[in-house]
């Protein structure tokens, strides 16, 4: 599976983009959040507020309960604002 990281996200973590196997147990985009937040400092960082990010799964915006069931690719990104 493809995981995107954008914006403080990116500069949390170090990356914007990395291949992972979707481990064992982890069957949504929330479970995946606590389990990617659990691989280090920075990723703990990016993650420490689940409330305040936004999913997408496949380029679809979703919940995070959504199911990762089939998805290639999952995007991590802070709310996003127009103006």
């Amino acid at each position: 599976m493809r995981v995107l990281y954008f914006a403080w996200l990116r500069e949390k973590t170090g990356t914007s983009a990395e291949e992972i196997t979707l481990p064992a147990g982890i069957t949504t985009a929330a479970q995946l959040i606590g389990w990617l937040a659990a691989r280090g400092p920075g990723y703990a960082a990016a993650f420490a507020n689940p409330a305040v990010l936004r999913c997408a799964i496949g380029q679809e915006f979703c919940p995070l309960d959504t199911p990762l069931a089939g998805a290639a690719e999952v995007a991590f990104f802070p709310p996003v604002t127009g103006g």
